[in-house]
């Protein structure tokens, strides 16, 4: 079965959401059958929470060296300082993503308006 299989117009979008449902509800239900059995100091689990760190990083390191859309206006230097300085936020508010994400969207935000 392939995505050109069915001449019809809804086929496409059956394919692709069956297709993403398998790729990814799979691993979901393997986790949650695993969750409970593994224990959080494995060295499974620890490469696991690493290889997800190291994506997330990359994504980000990503977003910052080739932006795309409305990113992609700004400057290298006011996106190294918006992730900078949210950085120093995230660490000085005590851990908090959410404050490290906000000041940067601040950060970057003001320089888009200042125009830097």
């Amino acid at each position: 079965m392939t995505f050109d299989a069915i001449e019809t117009w809804w086929w496409p979008f059956l394919f692709i959401l069956i297709a993403g449902w398998l790729a990814t509800d799979a691993w979901r239900f393997l986790g949650v059958y695993l969750g409970g059995r593994i224990s959080e100091d494995s060295d499974l689990i620890v490469l696991v929470r690493t290889v997800a760190t190291a994506l997330v990083a990359a994504v980000i390191g990503n977003l910052i060296v080739f932006p795309s859309g409305a990113l992609a206006d700004t400057s290298l230097a006011l996106r190294l300082a918006a992730a900078l300085i949210g950085f120093l936020a995230y660490l000085w508010i005590g851990r908090k993503v959410l404050v490290g994400i906000a000041v940067s969207e601040a950060v970057l935000i003001a320089g888009m308006v200042l125009g830097l």
